[in-house]
């Protein structure tokens, strides 16, 4: 009797559970920065490469920092990239210092808001390549002047700056990269002295994750009353209702030469200004301007951008937000005696001011190389003599 016949091969159905699937790639944490400390920090100089400024910050005692990406007084006549092997340098150096924030601020010659097509198509790419290179440094934000319209309205103001930020936001890579918009002082025609006008750029660009950066001295000379326990509590309950305190992940921290409402940008050291250093205390101190959410904004930060009139200036302010925030003892170890401005350059600086070759603006200025005080000495010119005056005439 014969075997019963058997097929060659099972016939196994496909089961689609069956199928190999990778595990997806977990969703990247929040940066070591935004572990709810507060983070307080300097501007600092770039001067000699990129990453002395990232040395500075650590030796001044610093746990952020804020940096120009480029000379912020020029347009660029060079290469307005970095280079890879500095930037990847640069981001090594840094994750190994535990810096961060990482801010940059934007040239001071970009006008988002003007009205001549020339000037506003140079500070469109002027400010497209801060963007580029913030990306190319891993800088977390990078701050920018709305600009000032001239003798247009201030609505049209808005309308112009908003629309050269989309258009320089244009064409990036993929980025954690925020932009922010700083609050300004009312000199002239800037845009940005007016809270309202901070709370409605930022909500028209919400599409490009575009925040806020609020510096003391301006509110201070713009007239917002940081100075007294009342102004302050005022100040916020308006920053949080027409912007909101959520949208402010920087403050520049800087007291003022100028009165209350005097509308002109002039920094002084922390305390030693006409803020004065218990507002400082209360400001630094206030829950709601905190690291702590849910109260405050994990990751915020508190930069100085004061004068370095002697050796010392930069490493003293750095010690005060860490004093007045009540975290003196939690503060980062200084480098004894280091300052970006060194004995030898301030003789230098003094040395042209006695040669003639620089003079000395009325008021007294920084001569240090990373405060934000935005006059300029200026070389001399001489008068001219009877002489060449009647040449001129004739």
């Amino acid at each position: 009797m014969g075997m019963p016949e058997q097929p060659l091969t099972r016939v196994v159905e496909f089961d689609p559970e069956d199928e190999y699937r990778p595990e997806p790639e977990p969703e990247p944490g929040p940066p070591a920065w935004m572990d709810g400390t507060l983070r307080l920090g300097i501007h600092t100089s770039i001067a000699g490469g990129y990453l002395n400024a990232l040395e500075s910050a650590h030796k001044l005692g610093c746990n952020a920092l804020q940096i120009f990406s480029a000379s912020p007084r020029m347009w660029a006549a060079g290469p307005s990239r970095v280079a890879e092997v500095d930037a990847v340098a640069f981001r090594a150096r840094r994750e190994a210092l535990g810096l961060g924030p990482l801010v940059i601020h934007a040239n001071y010659l970009i006008n988002l808001a003007a009205q001549q097509s020339m000037l506003r198509t140079r500070s469109i790419q002027a400010f497209h390549d801060e963007l580029v290179r913030g990306i190319a440094l891993g800088a977390d934000f990078v701050v920018v002047h709305p600009g000032a319209c001239g003798e247009c309205k201030p609505d049209q103001a808005v309308r112009l700056a908003i629309d050269s930020i989309k258009q320089a936001a244009k064409n990036l890579p993929s980025t954690k990269l925020r932009i922010l918009i700083e609050n300004t002082a009312g000199m002239g025609t800037a845009l940005g002295s007016r809270l309202e006008e901070i709370g409605e750029m930022l909500n028209a660009l919400q599409s490009v994750g575009v925040a806020g950066c609020l510096d003391t001295a301006h509110l201070f000379a713009a007239g917002y009353d940081i100075k007294s326990e009342a102004g302050l509590a005022s100040t916020l309950e308006l920053i949080d209702r027409v912007i909101g305190l959520e949208r402010v992940p920087i403050f520049h921290v800087n007291d003022s030469k100028i009165p209350l409402g005097g509308r002109v940008d002039r920094h002084e050291h922390i305390g030693q200004g006409k803020i004065g250093a218990e507002a400082f205390r209360r400001l630094l101190a206030h829950p709601r301007l905190s690291a702590l959410p849910p109260e405050g904004l994990a990751g915020r930060a508190f930069l100085a951008e004061t004068p370095i009139d002697d050796p010392g200036d930069d490493r003293r302010n750095v010690a005060a937000l860490w004093e007045f925030a009540g975290l003196k003892e939690q503060a980062p170890e200084v480098t004894k005696g280091f300052s970006m401005l060194t004995a030898s350059a301030k003789k230098s600086v003094a040395a042209a001011f006695r040669s003639g070759r620089l003079t000395k603006p009325k008021a007294k200025a920084s001569v240090g190389t990373a405060g934000h005080d935005k006059r300029r000495s200026r070389p001399v010119k001489k008068s001219p003599t009877k002489k060449t005056a009647r040449r001129k005439r004739g």
